[in-house]
């Protein structure tokens, strides 16, 4: 049994991201990663029928090795989880994995191949399916982890800005119904129809397909695309605040993995390798860390010049009292 643990604790830091990464762990990563990329390219090319009818046989052996690899770090995955220290405090470790964001996504990288044998589906739309596969560089990818993050953190405001954009929606679809169904009985014969009109306008895309063509409708138009600016504006500020909130935490975490490092005045080789391995994992690049490096340097600097150095005391609380 202690074997078996030991196994799984290796297998574990070899999948996982720990502070025990090895060169096997980089390769297996590295590998992933460009067996997800040659996915996405595979299923991309075979929606061309030139392409297909050529190279057919080898995107089917491409698709059958990859569902293969796939499955089999799924059911590692599964396997090792116990190890992880969230899920392993849970009382059923494996079904709080099999529910997590990123196990969803393994299991949608593999069905589509699997559904093919059981159901008689439309191949069209399982090749669509396939692409979701690029979901899982998002394992390798500190970008598009800080995303999902913002999205979770700012869930509640995107949902309030969605919300509002449905209400609007609504309401310029009913305007513009009122004001042109008579004169535009197709395009605008009911709010429903009128609705792509709305959404193109709301969202200041303006297809030009569908415009209003009375007086009415063409005032409501304006004031309709003059809210849209101010909507479009809306998700995106929440993002851009998101991700300037996620970059900032980003690099107060290595601001403090320098400070402690920094402690006894030296960065030994140890913590150096520790605070790369947290760069790497942070997604900061080499020159915002040694930005960040030299302000706690300058901190810590500035920070010995209030004080004495014999007695600790404050130097600006001593000038005070002399003053």
């Amino acid at each position: 049994m202690s074997d078996q643990m030991t196994l799984r604790r290796k297998v574990y830091e070899v999948l996982e991201t720990t502070e025990k990464r090895s060169k096997l762990s980089s390769i297996i990563d590295i590998g992933l990663v460009v067996l997800i990329v040659v996915n996405i390219m595979s299923v991309v090319l075979e929606s061309v029928e030139s392409m297909n009818s050529r190279f057919g046989i080898l995107f089917e052996y491409i698709e059958i090795f990859s569902v293969a690899v796939f499955t089999i770090e799924y059911l590692m995955r599964l396997w090792v989880c116990p190890e992880d220290p969230i899920e392993g405090a849970d009382k059923n470790p494996r079904l709080k994995h099999m529910r997590s964001p990123m196990a969803v996504i393994d299991i949608l990288a593999i069905l589509p191949f699997y559904l093919t044998y059981m159901f008689a589906i439309d191949l069209r739309f399982l090749r669509v399916l396939r692409l979701l596969r690029i979901l899982k560089l998002t394992r390798y990818s500190s970008a598009m982890t800080m995303l999902l993050d913002v999205f979770k953190e700012e869930a509640s405001a995107f949902f309030a800005g969605f919300f509002i954009l449905m209400v609007l929606l609504i309401l310029a679809a009913s305007g513009a119904y009122l004001a042109e169904h008579q004169i535009q009985p197709v395009k605008f014969g009911s709010i429903p129809a009128a609705m792509w009109w709305s959404m193109a306008t709301l969202t200041t895309v303006g297809y030009g397909d569908v415009t209003p063509v009375t007086v009415a409708g063409k005032i409501f138009g304006a004031c309709v695309t003059i809210v849209g600016i101010g909507m479009a504006a809306l998700p995106a500020g929440i993002l851009a605040n998101g991700l300037a909130t996620q970059l900032n935490r980003k690099r107060e975490v290595m601001a403090e993995q320098f400070r402690m490092a920094l402690q006894d005045g030296n960065i030994d080789d140890q913590e150096a390798d520790a605070i790369e391995e947290l760069r790497k994992d942070l997604g900061v690049s080499v020159n915002v860390a040694n930005g960040i490096l030299e302000t706690v340097q300058k901190n810590k600097i500035k920070t010995k010049l209030h004080f004495c150095p014999n007695c600790g005391e404050s130097l600006s609380q001593y000038a005070k009292e002399n003053v």
